[in-house]
């Protein structure tokens, strides 16, 4: 019976936790982190919320690319230079920052807890 629950808990674990965990080559980064890479003229910074969502509220220096347009909008923008990723949580960031490194971007930065932390 112990061995039916630690399968059991293991199988959770793997469906809830696993998803939510940034890739290899992907970084986590806390909204005062962001704030200070937004000096950085060299890095594209990328926020995938909705139109709507954006235009309610975002952060100057933010472009918006919605989720659903980034695959096609990404192979536009140059793979070398860094991308940091916001949403309102981090959840479809981290999705979108998933997508970037498959498309072969390299030095990609998820902002851990999205919009919610920023304010």
């Amino acid at each position: 019976m112990d061995l039916f629950l630690w399968i059991i808990v293991a199988v959770l674990l793997a469906l809830f936790v696993i998803p939510i965990l940034p890739a290899k080559g992907i970084k986590n980064i806390s909204a005062q982190q962001v704030k200070e890479k937004l000096k950085d003229k060299n890095t594209y910074f990328i926020d995938v919320r909705t139109p709507q969502e954006f235009r309610q509220n975002h952060i100057h220096g933010f472009k918006n690319i919605p989720l659903f347009d980034l695959p096609e909008k990404a192979k536009k923008l140059d793979r070398n230079k860094e991308v940091v990723v916001i949403c309102q949580s981090g959840m479809r960031s981290m999705r979108a920052c998933k997508q970037l490194k498959k498309l072969g971007f390299s030095q990609i930065y998820n902002v851990r807890g999205g919009m919610n932390a920023w304010n």
